[in-house]
């Protein structure tokens, strides 16, 4: 484990993140997530700046055939801002499941808060 991912596991751990439990280096089919809260189905991967676009694909694509939604989180925030970053992953537990909502055409459900990068609409604070 990376020292960025003992920073980001020393706030997800003992069930910090309104009581849900994390487990970290999962394995799920050929995979290992960095970061996983089974009960809600969320999957957390930490990308460095040597992930591969291709590899991350086909990991997310296993794990979302599998039922996990997947928060990918670029190193970067996590050392710039790691309170936002575990704010954008309490956004991402308690969001409503797609399938008990209804949102506008055109409009991304959940993800209104969540920064930019991570796929919301939300642009990430410059400090």
């Amino acid at each position: 484990m990376t020292e960025t991912e003992r920073r980001l596991w020393s706030r997800l751990r003992n069930r910090q993140i309104d009581g849900y439990k994390f487990r970290r280096q999962v394995p799920v089919g050929p995979y290992f997530v960095d970061f996983l809260c089974i009960s809600a189905r969320l999957a957390i991967e930490v990308d460095g700046p040597f992930h591969e676009d291709e590899s991350d694909r086909r990991k997310t694509a296993r794990l979302e055939a599998e039922g996990y939604r997947v928060l990918r989180i670029p190193v970067t925030d996590i050392d710039e801002t790691l309170d936002d970053v575990v704010h954008g992953i309490y956004l991402k537990l308690t969001e409503a499941p797609l399938a008990a909502c209804i949102s506008p055409p055109g409009a991304a459900f959940g993800d209104a808060d969540l920064p930019t990068a991570w796929g919301g609409n939300t642009p990430i604070p410059i400090i």
